[in-house]
């Protein structure tokens, strides 16, 4: 896969499960079982507004280069013909911008940076 032949949406799509299973494995690592908790718990990185969060305290922070930037405004700016219920136009967009830099990082094979990104996230969040 390059990722210059791959949409915004697709690197979304990507990083959506990507950071997903990121926060499931976490949450289990943390002790928490139950279909409810786990729902619950992860509502708190997953969710788009959660996302828009964390990529805005970390872009304050001057956290992300240029090129993540630029696959982060590839994700934003796609177009989506459908939109979660639960959240406006603008939030979805952000979201799916996140989700994008976080696919880029998956094929890129930038494991570190995800990892210490995860890192990062999981302490600003306090845990």
């Amino acid at each position: 896969m390059k990722v210059s032949e791959l949409t915004g949406s697709t690197l979304a799509y990507l990083g959506d499960a990507v950071w997903s299973l990121l926060v499931r494995e976490y949450l289990i690592e943390q002790g928490l079982t139950k279909a409810k908790d786990l729902q619950v718990n992860s509502i708190n990185y997953v969710s788009a507004k959660s996302q828009v969060r964390i990529f805005r305290h970390f872009e304050e922070l001057n956290y992300f280069d240029e090129k993540d930037l630029e696959i982060y405004k590839r994700g934003r700016n796609f177009k989506s013909d459908s939109i979660p219920k639960n959240t406006d136009v603008k939030t979805y967009r952000a979201s799916t911008g996140f989700e994008a830099l976080i696919g880029y990082w998956y094929i890129e094979k930038k494991e570190t940076k995800l990892t210490v990104f995860w890192e990062d996230v999981k302490t600003w969040m306090g845990e």
